[in-house]
C-alpha cells in the first residue's frame, strides 16, 4: 500500500527571495573611503589608460582627476573614487 504525500505549498519565504530577515544574503561591502585611497603609498598607483583592463580594488593616477580606486569594474567602464567623487571612466575590452 502506497501512501500519496501531498506537495507543501510555499509561501515563497525561501533562500533568495530578497526579503529582509534574508540570512543567506551577502552582506554588502562597504564603501571605501578618500582617506582610504589617500592612505596608500605613491607607487601602488598606476597611470591610468584607457587600452588597460582594470578590476574592483585597483588603484590608478588619472592625470586630470589625480589618484583614485576602482568601485566598480564592468566589461566597458569603471567607476572610480577620487578626491572630487566618483566618475565613471571607459577601459579597453578584454
Amino acid at each position: 500500500m502506497s501512501m500519496k504525500r501531498s506537495k507543501q505549498k510555499s509561501n515563497g519565504s525561501g533562500r533568495g527571495s530578497g526579503g529582509e530577515d534574508d540570512v543567506w544574503a551577502k552582506p554588502p561591502e562597504p564603501e571605501p573611503t578618500w582617506d582610504e585611497v589617500e592612505a596608500k603609498p605613491d607607487g601602488s598607483f598606476v597611470p591610468f589608460a584607457m587600452s588597460s583592463r582594470y578590476a574592483k580594488g585597483d588603484l590608478i593616477r588619472h592625470p586630470k582627476f589625480g589618484k583614485g580606486m576602482v568601485v566598480f569594474a564592468e566589461p566597458t567602464r569603471i567607476e572610480v573614487l577620487f578626491q572630487d567623487g566618483k566618475k565613471k571612466l571607459g577601459h579597453a575590452v578584454a
